[in-house]
């Protein structure tokens, strides 16, 4: 129970800072939608890096189910305990998008209408996931404290350099289908979405396997 609460209230906190943060920054912007996306991806990072420095160390701070299958492909956790695991990812995800709507006296059910479809977005996923748990892989080998600084890191510029903006979680992507602001995305284009995602944490299993082995 401990490592489920840590996983469903880890997932919580980081939707309400990807959807309030999304609200916060294009409210004072004035339209500047690069300067609204900043504004999007510095807390992201930032509540990052604090989640899985406190979470961690508890649950292993997935908060994200990609991880978690990655984890599972690896061995590293139980189907049973992976299943728990990805339920409350992704009601916690959700608690956190109502919860930011309320901060910002926004309607809590929403359905979004932001369309992010086509194969540069569904590749830029690919990439941004693969990127991920290779980062993740990398940094439990080399440099296990590490990990919080250098996930929230690269989270922070793969929201630049992916056409997506690097959701890179099929949880936050479920969530965000729920929130018509800036951070959405609308339901027609989360298959796609999800589906690379799975693709590119399986192509870091197989990688990481190759690259982060000891060698004889």
């Amino acid at each position: 129970m401990q490592r489920l609460l840590a996983e469903g209230l880890g997932t919580a906190f980081l939707l309400a800072t990807v959807i309030g943060s999304g609200i916060m920054g294009e409210t004072l912007a004035d339209g500047n939608t690069a300067i609204a996306l900043l504004g999007n991806t510095i807390p992201t990072g930032a509540i990052l890096v604090v989640l899985i420095t406190i979470f961690g160390p508890i649950s292993g701070a997935h908060f994200n189910p990609a991880v978690t299958l990655a984890f599972l492909v690896r061995r590293e956790i139980s189907l049973h305990e992976a299943a728990g695991f990805i339920v409350v990812q992704v009601i916690g995800g959700i608690l956190g998008v109502w919860a930011a709507h309320l901060m910002f006296a926004e309607d809590v059910l929403q359905v979004s209408m932001k369309m992010r479809a086509g194969p540069a977005q569904g590749f830029s996923e690919l990439v941004a996931t693969f990127g991920l748990l290779m980062v993740i892989f990398g940094g439990i080998r080399h440099k296990p404290d590490a990990v919080p600084l250098l996930v929230g890191l690269y989270i922070t510029a793969a929201y630049w350099f992916t056409a997506s903006t690097s959701f890179a979680n099929p949880a936050v992507t479920i969530a965000r289908m729920m929130s018509d602001t800036f951070a959405g995305i609308t339901p027609a284009s989360a298959p796609l979405f999800i589906a690379m995602q799975l693709v590119g944490a399986l192509l870091a299993v197989g990688v990481a396997k190759v690259l982060f082995t000891d060698k004889a």
